[in-house]
């Protein structure tokens, strides 16, 4: 069953019914060729997800009969805010796509020295609309509860501030010779700040640092960890920047959020 997401506000709960409006309207009309009576999956944004049955189909708008709500967590215990190099445009749409089905909560991209790609500021507005599309297609296709946002793009500077924002930072690094990440993340303070964040039923903050095509420079790779990240590395191979950003995504998933939950 196809997924859609509405604004909370389009929901009438008085009523037991909502409405989809914007793009989504021509593309269940007119491409996925929906009719009356048929049914969706519809989510608000916040893992909240009904099972609805289309009950008119206008113009501009698409009415909805909630049906049933369905009791299903998509979402993480944990919230990961993946700060990425900006890469080539080439792989911006792989990774945007892949850190959305592997769950993370934020993607803040970021420009750092060896960043590649230069955004016009006339043209800056574009890309990112068209990266939220990609990010917006890929939360349907896999069945978030939830939207990632897309932050940026912010300069290094930037990035060191907000990561204080995390109630822990990574940065996997090649030339890190003695912490690897499942050392780092199985340790005592580290499970213990996790632990007390998911005692009071808070979802702990997890930064998680991936550079540009050749990764960050040594003068970056110090300031991060001067911020208060730990230095880790994930293993004997190289990984180029799409590959690292979703390896590491799913390592931190697997120990402490959803990945290989039923």
């Amino acid at each position: 069953m196809d997924r859609f997401f509405v604004k909370k506000e389009w929901i009438d709960f008085e009523n037991n019914s909502m409405t989809i409006i914007g793009e989504d309207v021509k593309h269940i009309s007119k491409v996925l060729r929906y009719k009356v009576g048929d049914r969706l999956e519809v989510c608000d944004g916040a893992d909240n997800e009904f099972i609805c049955e289309i009950l008119e189909i206008n113009k501009d708008n698409i009415s909805l009969d909630i049906v049933e709500k369905n009791e299903l967590r998509r979402e993480s215990d944990i919230e990961i805010r993946l700060y990425q190099g900006l890469p080539k445009n080439t792989k911006m749409e792989i990774i945007l796509q892949k850190l959305t089905e592997s769950g993370v909560s934020e993607i803040i991209l970021v420009n750092t020295d060896r960043s590649v790609v230069n955004i016009d500021e006339k043209k800056s507005d574009k890309k990112l609309e068209r990266w939220e599309r990609i990010v917006y297609e890929s939360a349907k296709q896999c069945k978030r509860g939830v939207i990632p946002k897309l932050k940026g793009v912010i300069s290094f500077k930037d990035a060191l501030e907000d990561m204080k924002n995390n109630d822990l930072n990574i940065s996997p690094y090649e030339d890190e010779n003695s912490s690897g990440i499942k050392e780092v993340l199985r340790s005592d303070n580290v499970l213990s700040v996790i632990e007390s964040k998911l005692d009071l039923h808070v979802k702990p903050k997890i930064g998680i640092f991936i550079g540009p095509e050749g990764g960050f420079t040594e003068k970056e790779n110090l300031l991060i960890r001067e911020n208060g990240a730990k230095s880790v590395k994930m293993g004997p191979r190289i990984f180029r920047t799409e590959t690292a950003s979703i390896v590491a995504t799913a390592i931190v998933q697997y120990e402490f959020g959803d990945l290989g939950r039923v």
